[in-house]
């Protein structure tokens, strides 16, 4: 897949790291903060194949200066409600700290939505898995990758 690693200093005292990364990605790349794109982890109920499970998780991928819609998302997902995951459940499932979870190369799959307006640019940043590393993507790239239902999830 083609791609491009992109790097900035992160500052271990910012806590508002999309922003942060859209910030400086702007200034370093000139990209626009809505090329920017965050993963978060969500919570869904495990439903009748998850026996024994009270959650399953799930991934939505979305512009850092949007807001996440959790009921269009959960319609994205197929299930009937979704919230935010615990940061711990967050992190042991993807492998990943908070601020860098990446849609890539995740411990386990996790069922994925993208954002539609991803695809209105040639390229997407999202983490690299690590704080201060980004990755530029197509979106079709990022799509595919991550087997992503496409939809609108912002609010």
């Amino acid at each position: 897949m083609p791609h491009e690693v992109l790097q900035y200093h992160h500052d271990p005292r910012n806590s508002s790291f999309g922003e942060e990364a859209a910030r400086a990605l702007a200034h370093t790349e000139g990209v626009e903060p809505e090329q920017v794109f965050k993963t978060l982890v969500v919570a869904m109920p495990a439903g009748p194949r998850s026996p024994g499970r009270d959650i399953r998780l799930g991934v939505a991928v979305l512009p850092v200066p949007a807001k996440l819609a959790l009921k269009a998302t959960a319609t994205a997902l197929g299930v009937p409600k979704v919230t935010m995951a615990e940061r711990a459940a967050a992190e042991r499932s993807t492998g990943y700290v908070i601020g860098g979870i990446s849609p890539f190369g995740q411990r386990r799959a996790l069922p994925t939505v993208v954002d539609e307006s991803a695809l209105t640019w040639d390229r997407v940043l999202c983490s690299a898995g690590r704080r201060g590393w980004e990755v530029a993507v197509h979106p079709r790239d990022l799509i595919a990758l991550t087997t992503a239902t496409i939809a609108a999830i912002r609010a």
